[in-house]
């Protein structure tokens, strides 16, 4: 009898069984830890997949319009814990693995990060599906299903060391292959006219393959799906040319399509890294585009009512071409005019901005764009041919009307894929106050006096299922206790805490909680590090991407600080910290990996030193990534948020540290700034220049050699980083980083170092009152609630989508 004929089970420990020995083939004696977690999963894939079809069917009976979230990154991390807990079938799971002798937690252990982001762009993304689901709206997330990820972070010597991700090395229970959902994407070619038609004839072609994963909202309302795209060639081998003896040629064309869904962020250095980078942007993009189009009017016919069905959004300027796309399919396939195809592409297409760094808003050398999509650059040039004459109508002057075009002039020709995606939308977001505010008044400045009521505010928010109840148990547990479940649905009730946060008991119970968490942090750091660390000690956070302006070299300078004032001033009453960071650096990115090389020698120099008796250590903890994140976030007492203001667009590990009672020490920066205003003054710590003062500082002339050498803690920091004290097998190896805060220091560390040392001296004098500390704790857990991606996508659905 086959499977599908014989009777569902009640009982997951029959299931459980059933596909131990249905699918992965083994019986209970035979089977090792891994066939068990395989067959745990493909147990519970069930009760997923009935919620999913059901989901399905729901939105196709009723009508529902769709949002399509395409992003380049969904930064999902592991899935069977989230979908128990969001299937509400944890404690049953747990007690069907005991009944055979295993533990969930073991089996958890299991399963690989999946290798499909990088940093807070792609975590967001994943926060974003989830709370769609939770909140019953009908979902698609675009992306590529990338076989080796960014990179697996290896430290050797100190150095980073990328070396390629193989989570998909004994598959991925998850995932269900669409071979109905295949579309064929070009690349270069020429266009040709045919009567009053262009017609676009590719000269490469490669098939775009869906691959979908099951997305589970909260109490399983709704199941939604995240579409990845995998690439083949048309013709995977060319027999004549294997035959012949060309065996690696033969296989050529294949090998050209696997690198489309190889690598994450490829290094794009030279011109081969843009190309593919290019290449990967537009193939994903552009299937998902056919994909949207084609279920629209398979299902409801008339292309002209898309946007009332589908809303297309953005997220940052990846998938940008998706602009481009939509128009060609439009008038290429469908036979729209122009402009009403550019005014339906408008309706249904928002963009989410991430960034003001001029630098990571993409552009294209023109004759790059060009050659790969001929026809793409025919409708970019057509739209911004009417952007600039609506520039030109509406009196904007020479200056304006160039930042505007989609065309860079002057140099080197470059398409601007934010302009193209500000122009080609209905809707651009910033995600955080101050990051709006900016977008309107520096990098889309002329393009918002155009287009003045496109821009808005939807302050980014994360996920509570995963960010507190899963992998912060024991502080669920006691917030239950403390004011009911109803926060479970509704973040916002934490706010029930505040009445309590000076309640002696309650703090006791969840410092206990916290520094549970720290013994667990601590065990796995010397796991991985060899390092021991106290529990007891204030453990002083910094996990994010490697960059010059999140300042970790701003910590780094002050933890040399410290460190020299702890041998210098031995009688002082110094609070015992532990300096946690993590992070990946970009493979091409000189700066950010020397910086994490700073961070080790650092470490091992510290560490090594009995003189500072145990009072600091510096630990880098290598291979960030969702789950580390999970077991560091709920052991923190201080999250460092610490970038150059005016250049973070948010930030959302401030929400997870925040919400898991850490306390901030960080700019007016960001979210950092409705943060503040959530928890209260007296529950964050707020140093450094603002927004303002930093742009005043860069305009008027900034010396910071003189604010170097005027400040003699400062001076000696950065002296002897220069000088080679922590590198004395290469003396100069800081030189020329250090270098940089004298000549010109861009992100402003100089600058801010003396407040940055005075903030941190403040949150010594709070450890040490701490009862203090345990209240503000959790004022800040209190008010968090707002910070959740349930309230953000909420705010999208209501006023950009539609959709509730």
């Amino acid at each position: 009898m086959a499977l599908s004929d014989r009777p569902a089970s009640t009982d997951l420990d029959d299931d459980i069984l059933n596909s131990l020995r249905y699918r992965v083939g083994k019986n209970e004696a035979a089977a090792k830890q891994h066939d068990w977690y395989n067959a745990a999963v493909k147990a519970l894939r069930d009760k997923v997949v009935d919620a999913w079809m059901d989901s399905t069917t729901r939105t196709y009976a009723t009508g529902g319009k769709r949002v399509y979230y395409l992003s380049l990154e969904f930064l999902i991390g592991r899935l069977l814990r989230d979908a128990l807990s969001n299937m509400g079938m944890t404690a049953e799971m747990e007690e069907a693995l005991r009944s055979h002798g295993l533990d969930l937690a073991e089996l958890e252990e299991l399963e690989p990060d999946a290798a499909l982001g990088n940093g807070g762009l792609g975590r967001l993304a994943a926060c974003f599906m989830e709370s769609l689901a939770s909140l019953d709206i009908p979902a698609y997330g675009y992306g590529i299903r990338y076989v080796n990820g960014m990179f697996r972070q290896r430290i050797k010597d100190g150095w980073q060391i990328e070396l390629p991700e193989t989570w998909l090395a004994h598959g991925n229970p998850w995932e269900f292959e669409r071979r109905e959902s295949n579309y064929r994407i070009g690349f270069g070619g020429e266009v040709a006219a045919e009567g009053e038609r262009a017609v676009w004839k590719p000269a490469e072609l490669v098939e775009a393959t869906a691959i979908d994963t099951p997305v589970v909202g909260w109490r399983g309302k709704r199941v939604n799906t995240l579409r990845l795209w995998t690439a083949n060639a048309l013709d995977p081998i060319r027999l004549d040319a294997f035959n012949a003896g060309d065996h690696f040629g033969a296989l050529a064309d294949q090998v050209r399509a696997d690198s489309l869904v190889r690598v994450l962020y490829p290094a794009d250095s030279n011109a081969a890294g843009q190309e593919l980078r290019l290449r990967q942007e537009y193939f994903f993009t552009a299937a998902s585009i056919q994909d949207i189009v084609r279920r629209h009017v398979q299902y409801q016919k008339d292309i002209r009512t898309l946007p009332q069905e589908a809303a297309i959004q953005l997220n940052d300027t990846h998938p940008a071409v998706a602009v481009a796309e939509l128009m060609r399919l439009l008038i290429d396939d469908h036979g729209l005019d122009f402009d009403e195809a550019l005014a339906l592409t408008r309706a249904t297409i928002a963009y989410t901005n991430h960034t003001l760094l001029p630098e990571a808003l993409e552009t294209w050398p023109l004759p790059l764009f060009e050659r790969l999509l001929p026809r793409h650059m025919q409708i970019i040039y057509a739209i911004n041919s009417r952007v600039l004459k609506e520039a030109q109508k509406a009196g904007l002057d020479d200056a304006a009307i160039a930042a505007i075009s989609l065309i860079a002039e002057g140099g080197e020709r470059r398409v601007r894929m934010a302009n193209l995606a500000f122009t080609g939308a209905h809707s651009v977001n910033g995600v955080a106050a101050l990051h709006t505010d900016l977008m309107k008044s520096t990098v889309f400045s002329d393009l918002h006096a155009l287009y003045p009521d496109r821009i808005n505010n939807k302050t980014n928010g994360v996920t509570p299922r995963r960010w507190l109840q899963q992998c912060n148990p024991g502080l669920t547990g006691l917030l239950r206790e403390a004011i009911g479940d109803g926060f479970l649905d509704d973040t916002n009730q934490l706010e029930m805490l505040n009445a309590l946060a000076d309640d002696s008991d309650l703090q006791d119970k969840v410092h206990a909680v916290k520094r549970m968490n720290k013994v667990a942090l601590a065990a796995h750091i010397a796991d991985l590090t060899g390092v021991q660390v106290d529990p007891d000690a204030l453990f002083d956070v910094q996990i994010k991407r490697i960059h010059e302006y999140k300042r970790q070299l701003l910590n780094l300078v002050e933890t040399v600080a410290l460190y020299d004032q702890i041998r210098s001033h031995p009688e002082r009453d110094w609070v015992p910290r532990v300096k946690i960071f993590g992070g990946k650096a970009a493979a091409s990115y000189h700066n950010a990996k020397l910086i994490i090389k700073l961070a080790g020698d650092i470490a091992r120099r510290v560490n090594a030193d009995p003189s500072v008796g145990g009072l600091l250590k510096v630990v880098f903890v290598p291979n960030y990534n969702v789950t580390l994140a999970e077991r560091i976030i709920p052991a923190a007492d201080l999250s460092e948020q610490i970038s150059t203001a005016g250049m973070e667009a948010s930030g959302t590990g401030n929400m997870k540290f925040a919400l898991n009672g850490a306390l901030t020490i960080g700019t007016l920066d960001g979210a950092n700034i409705e943060i503040k205003d959530r928890v209260g003054d007296d529950n964050i710590v707020i140093f450094g220049l603002t927004a303002d003062q930093v742009a005043q500082k860069r305009a008027n002339g900034y010396a910071p050699r003189e604010v170097i050498e005027g400040h003699r803690e400062l001076q000696q920091a950065v002296n002897s980083i220069a000088s080679g004290v922590f590198s004395p097998d290469d003396p100069a190896r800081y030189k020329d980083l250090m270098g940089g805060l004298y000549d010109h220091d861009w992100f402003m560390v100089a600058a801010d170092f003396e407040d940055y040392t005075d903030a941190q001296r403040s949150v010594d004098r709070r450890w040490l009152d701490q009862a203090g500390w345990r209240a503000s704790a959790l004022r800040n857990i209190a008010n968090m609630g707002w910070f959740s991606s349930d309230r953000t996508i909420g705010e999208y659905a209501r006023d950009i989508w539609g959709v509730m």
